[in-house]
């Protein structure tokens, strides 16, 4: 269940104490120095997906740091990206500091020190972040190290793929079961490492991420092989990602989606011709049984991959290899 916290009813000596607590627990320890006078008024609402954590901030101007003693407290390195929705925040680590504005994403190392002035301009700010373990992105630490505090924009290229990805992931998080929540965070984990390939000119890693993708929305097709309303959109729907990136995970695959699909229910519909079921459910009834709604288009389909009839397979054929 999501957790959320609101400093809106709380005073302001209050706020302040309430709010380190909040960033803390939602993120790793921070010092927080707040740039106003009193407070404006806080709230976090964070949602576990996986082993990722989905924070959405709103906050007014505040500095955010992490010390070294801080880091030698220990806890686990982490990642942070986040999303900026509204105002700019400034980040510095790694020797770079970079302003990120709405519709931009950055990435910061908790392992490292680190600054955020965030709501530059004394205006507040709302973004979205996700928090992760740096073990779980399989990137070389020079590649992550040389992106952190550098503003990346989510209008294209990969940076794009990462930012809509991400955006709508976290919309949807609530309503996701465990199950659907994992394979949705490992996808956005592979994305993230496509950036950081991408970024460091690396073309073997971004192949490997794609196969990663690929062989989970395989076994999402597989599970609904069924249903005939099974389509590239619906796919991509339930994959979090676009019906173009869909097709080029395919595409890499040397086939297509709609390709794919038929010989997996080709494939199966040439098992079950053979076995006692079928004379009970007749051709068509196999056909439909594996998300074939048109018994001439099964027919045709069958006959250029198999060189028979469904009907001839069945008096005489072989199962399928």
């Amino acid at each position: 269940m999501p957790a959320s916290l609101s400093t809106a009813r709380l005073s302001a000596s209050d706020r302040a104490e309430s709010w380190h607590d909040a960033v803390a627990n939602a993120y790793v320890p921070m010092a927080v120095d707040f740039l106003e006078k009193v407070p404006s008024p806080g709230a976090i609402a964070c949602q576990e997906l996986g082993p990722v954590r989905i924070s959405r901030v709103q906050a007014g101007p505040q500095v955010a740091t992490r010390s070294r003693r801080m880091i030698a407290a220990g806890g686990p390195p982490s990642l942070i990206l986040t999303l900026q929705e509204r105002g700019t925040s400034l980040k510095e680590q790694d020797g770079r500091e970079s302003a990120v504005r709405p519709g931009e994403f950055s990435i910061t190392d908790t392992s490292r020190v680190f600054r955020k002035r965030m709501g530059e301009g004394g205006e507040g700010f709302v973004f979205t972040s996700f928090l992760f373990p740096r073990e779980e992105l399989d990137v070389p630490e020079r590649d992550l190290r040389a992106l952190t505090a550098t503003s990346f924009s989510g209008a294209e290229g990969s940076a794009a793929l990462v930012a809509t990805y991400l955006s709508q992931m976290a919309r949807e998080a609530e309503g996701l079961d465990e199950a659907v929540g994992r394979r949705a965070a490992a996808t956005a984990l592979d994305l993230l490492a496509l950036l950081v390939d991408d970024r460091s000119g690396r073309s073997r890693p971004q192949a490997s991420r794609s196969a990663a993708s690929l062989e989970r929305v395989k076994e999402h097709i597989l599970r609904n092989l069924r249903d005939p309303d099974l389509s590239p959109s619906t796919i991509a729907e339930a994959n979090f990602m676009s019906v173009r990136f869909l097709h080029k995970l395919f595409q890499l695959d040397g086939t297509t989606v709609g390709g794919w699909i038929r010989t997996q229910r080709l494939e199966r519909c040439s098992r079950d011709l053979l076995r006692p079921m079928a004379a009970e459910l007749g051709v068509a009834g196999v056909a439909r049984r594996w998300g074939f709604a048109n018994s001439s288009h099964f027919s045709r389909a069958f006959r250029a991959a198999y060189g028979m009839t469904p009907r001839d397979w069945q008096v005489g054929g072989k199962p399928a290899r």
